[in-house]
């Protein structure tokens, strides 16, 4: 999660570093930073379950990509992103207020994320909330 001071706090493994950098330029709003991490011909496939029609389709481009992750990540003071597993690998959780809002994974293919699957479905995202100390842990995406 990142601290008030400004930088995320998690035991992570080493190749994870571009979500880090993801996360925090996202949440301070660095667009130039946000940029570097992505490649040029990134895509975004966002699972909404259709209640965000403009995201239906995947999301090409380092433009249109960082402009969504901007909204995602940025913006409110309540935005904790924190990196997680996701699926057994880094991911990132975004949770404003404790209640997951977006679920990230990208395929680790360098030091510039290609690929971002981001689950936006609250019907997958109620098992990201924040649990209270000893209440279960964090689910696997998929149906349900």
């Amino acid at each position: 999660m990142l601290s008030q001071y400004g930088s995320l706090m998690s035991v992570r493994p080493d190749n994870d570093d571009a979500l880090v950098q993801l996360a925090e330029a996202g949440r301070w709003g660095d667009a130039v930073a946000l940029r570097s991490v992505l490649a040029p011909d990134v895509v975004a496939i966002c699972d909404s379950d259709g209640l965000i029609p403009m995201l239906a389709e995947p999301v090409y481009g380092v433009d249109d990509v960082s402009a969504l992750l901007a909204a995602l990540l940025g913006g409110r003071p309540d935005t904790e992103p924190a990196i997680e597993a996701v699926n057994g690998r880094p991911g990132l959780v975004v949770r404003r207020a404790g209640k997951a809002v977006a679920v990230l994974a990208a395929p680790a293919d360098g030091a510039r994320i290609g690929t971002l699957w981001i689950v936006l479905n609250p019907a997958k995202l109620h098992r990201w909330d924040r649990q209270r100390p000893g209440v279960g842990e964090a689910g696997r995406l998929g149906p349900g």
